[in-house]
Parts: structure tokens; sequence; C-alpha cells
């Protein structure tokens, strides 16, 4: 399905639901200054100078074995601790305000929905804001990392590793949060779909649960599930967002 932004279909789809949910990819906070992390310089050269795709620096073998390089690559492209919501995150938190955003459903893990003020988020691959001890698990913020600059940081209680709380490749996806997020989608009666290319499970399989008839996807590019949308916009999502949200007079 081609591009047929309507805004006026829009703002009607959100006056007769009660029910939605957003499900968010990368392209949510690009607005925000957080490029996708695919495209953070491609590679990356490690100590012994082999380079290496940033699906490898984000492995759990990696991680284990080189927490040193992991965390030189972690902390230089994937934390973005001065990032401010966009006007996508600040709109779901007054569709939600307003009771009719049930749950927020992100791929990301930079916080920004909490900050712009949602409270139902659900984060499929963790948050960098959060991190705890492998060993004792005590909880740590996200400062204790920054403040390591790079080096591996340590518990101050028992100085072992201390490990974000993200999804790592090689690890599994929280099963507590898969199914809450499945349960939301499968009683939604719009769905908005935005920043993501829904080709890597179980972004695609959580959206084909969706079995309502007001179904948004904004995404600048094309998706194996535009045929799917009942609304496909090719747009700014932070600009569609705040006017479908505006309200009239």
């Amino acid at each position: 399905m081609e591009n047929n932004y309507n805004l006026n279909d829009l703002k009607q789809f959100v006056l007769q639901s009660e029910r939605i949910v957003f499900f968010g990819g990368a392209g949510t906070s690009t607005e925000s200054g957080i490029p996708d992390f695919r495209s953070a310089d491609g590679l990356f050269n490690n100590r012994e100078n082999r380079k290496l795709a940033p699906e490898e620096m984000l492995s759990r073998h990696f991680f284990m074995a080189h927490p040193e390089d992991f965390y030189q690559f972690y902390t230089s492209k994937m934390i973005y601790s001065g990032a401010k919501p966009n006007k996508a995150h600040l709109a779901l938190a007054e569709l939600e305000r307003r009771g009719k955003l049930k749950a927020v459903i992100t791929q990301n893990i930079d916080g920004l929905h909490q900050l712009a003020g949602s409270r139902n988020v659900l984060e499929l691959h963790g948050s960098v804001q959060r991190n705890y001890c492998m060993n004792c698990r005590e909880s740590y913020p996200l400062s204790v990392v920054i403040e390591a600059k790079g080096a591996v940081p340590r518990c101050s209680q028992c100085s072992g590793i201390i490990k974000p709380d993200v999804v790592l490749y090689q690890e599994s996806l929280d099963m507590e949060v898969l199914e809450r997020a499945a349960a939301h989608i499968s009683e939604a009666d719009m769905l908005i779909v935005a920043g993501t290319s829904l080709t890597v499970q179980p972004a695609a399989g959580l959206v084909r649960l969706y079995k309502g008839d007001r179904m948004v996807l904004i995404n600048k590019g094309g998706t194996p599930m535009d045929r799917l949308a009942n609304i496909r916009v090719k747009d700014s999502i932070g600009k569609v967002l705040e006017a479908m949200v505006e309200r009239e007079g």
C-alpha cells in the first residue's frame, strides 16, 4: 500500500478507539538524535585489530570473552545520555494521559518513552537505564556505566562485573514481557506501528496478532506488512503523531 496519509482519517481512528497500542522501533528515536545501531559506523576495530560488525560486538559471547572491548563499543555507540524525548514520545504520553493508549511496546533501549511520561512501557530488548551485577544482582543506574568511561564497571558490593539490562545477541527475550506485549496487541482496537522494518522476529509475529481494522503503519521505507495497514504513512513519526493527537481549536 502506498502512502495514503490523511490526517482527518488518523484523528477519526483515535476518536473511535479506546484500546490503542503503539509498537515502535529504532525510527521512533532517530528524531532524538539516536541512530539505528546498525548505522553506528558499521564496523569496530578491537584490540586484535579485527574488524567486527555491531551484531558481534553486542553478543553475549563477546561480552563474556571481551568485556573491555564490549564496553568501549557500547558506551561510544549505544548510549546517548543527552537525548531528549521527541514529538513522537510526547504525543504517545499524551494519548496515555487521555486514557486512549494502553501500552507502548518498544524495541528501543533508550528509556525515552518513560522520560516523556509514558507509564506502561514494555521494553522487548531491555534498557540502558538499568544495570546489574552479574554476581550479586545489585542494581545500578546508567550513571555508573558512564562514569566508568569505557572501562568495565564493577560492583561496589562484590567487585563483580556490571552488565547492562539489555538483551544481547544470543540471549533470549523476557517471556513475561513478550506475553504481555502479545496480549495488548491482540486486544487492541487500534495499532500504531512506527519506525521499524518488521523484518525480524518477534516484531513481525507480534504485529500479526492484531485483529482490528485500524492499523496505522508509519515508516519511511517499505515493510513486509504494508499491505496489512489500513493507513500507510511515509513521513516523520513525530510530525504525524503530534498532529494525530492535536486537539481542534
